[in-house]
């Protein structure tokens, strides 16, 4: 459990980190642009902030276990919303293979928490 915790720590970790440093290149998966200083601005706070926050939150459920249940419960939830935000916008219109592809990471990482929350 504890192993799930921190792969989808280092996930979020990660995708933080790229979208800091090279925020233009989290376009590409999606076919969007971002060319302007407010673009990237708004990627690195919204990809590179969250994943980096929610990197810090899983590894302090792994630090403190009187947190544990919340903060990845609160992480799992979040997954989850992203997953069916997804499951949505694909209802409405046809979607690519990366918003699928990365639908299913969130699925699947929305469950893994939620299996380790207990312990």
């Amino acid at each position: 459990m504890n192993l799930a915790v921190l792969l989808i720590a280092l996930a979020f970790f990660g995708m933080g980190l790229a979208a800091l440093i090279k925020p233009r290149k989290i376009g590409d998966y999606f076919e969007v642009r971002f060319d302007s200083v407010d673009s990237r601005n708004e990627v690195r706070a919204v990809y590179g902030g969250f994943g980096l926050a929610m990197a810090a939150v899983l590894l302090l459920a792994l630090r403190a276990p009187e947190l544990r249940a919340g903060l990845v419960t609160a992480v799992s939830l979040a997954l989850a919303g992203m997953a069916l935000g997804r499951v949505i916008g694909a209802l409405v219109e046809r979607p690519g293979r990366w918003p699928v592809f990365f639908g299913g990471i969130e699925t699947l990482g929305a469950a893994l928490l939620w299996w380790a929350r207990g312990g």
